[in-house]
């Protein structure tokens, strides 16, 4: 009897070692899987940075410097990611007319008229064009000599008289010729204001005050500023006129 009981606790130990050992290795199987996952999780994250890091990102800001009329310009478009052999596309708007990009990035030329231009360009390396990337961007060209109302025109007794404001945002001094006419219902001018000088670069809101005595009668006021960059044959030209007649019931 001894002997039988002897031999089950004997049988009970193997039993438990063996469970024992199963246990441990489900462990070890386990935390190999975990180490597994881990490690595949930071190889495909390296994987996919080394990707982010390699493509190509534009640099540049959305919004571009400003110019004018006539103006040189010349800007090249930069990228970060991966460099040699870099192809540049206008995928979708219009640069300013006198502009020109070259396949290389590079935006240069002599902008013909003001506008806000907005467009879309891409870049690609090499012959990968399906791993093209894309940007928008504005581009303002602004009047290079800027013509506004300081004292609207208007009637004062037998007199028009007003001013007008005129500013250089040019890298050139102008000159400026400033002309001013009432014209009478039955098309005769009258000259009310006249000023021939250079307008110094940098010149912001300059006032020039015009006014005259004038026959009974109703008049439209037209302002006309001509600016000439003379070395380089450039020339500006800006416009204004009032909305609506202006009445003298004063005088003759």
């Amino acid at each position: 009897m001894e002997k039988v009981q002897g031999i089950a606790n004997s049988a009970r130990r193997t039993i438990g070692l063996a469970i024992l050992l199963a246990s441990m290795a489900a462990m070890t199987a386990c935390q190999f899987d975990v180490a597994s996952m881990a490690y595949g999780q930071t190889e495909g994250q390296q994987a996919a940075s080394a990707q982010d890091q390699s493509r190509l990102v534009i640099e540049n800001d959305s919004d571009l410097p400003d110019t004018y009329p006539h103006a040189n310009y010349q800007l090249r478009f930069q990228v970060r990611g991966r460099g040699g052999g870099l192809h540049w596309h206008l995928e979708k708007g219009a640069i300013p007319p006198g502009l020109k990009l070259e396949e290389d990035g590079l935006l240069h030329g002599q902008p013909e008229r003001t506008g806000e231009f907005q467009f879309k360009l891409s870049v690609w390396e090499g012959g990968h064009r399906d791993e093209a990337v894309e940007k928008g961007f504005t581009l303002r060209v602004r009047s290079a000599m800027m013509l506004d109302w300081k004292k609207y025109a208007h009637v004062n007794g037998s007199r028009i008289e007003g001013s007008a404001q005129v500013s250089n945002t040019t890298a050139d001094d102008i000159v400026l010729t400033f002309d001013v006419k009432a014209v009478a219902d039955n098309g005769r001018a009258t000259e009310i204001g006249y000023q021939h000088f250079t307008l110094r670069r940098g010149t912001i809101a300059m006032e020039l005050p015009f006014g005259e005595n004038l026959p009974h009668g109703g008049y439209t006021i037209y302002v006309d500023a001509v600016g000439e960059v003379i070395p380089k044959n450039v020339i500006y030209r800006e416009q204004m006129q009032t909305q609506s007649q202006l009445h003298v019931t004063v005088g003759p």
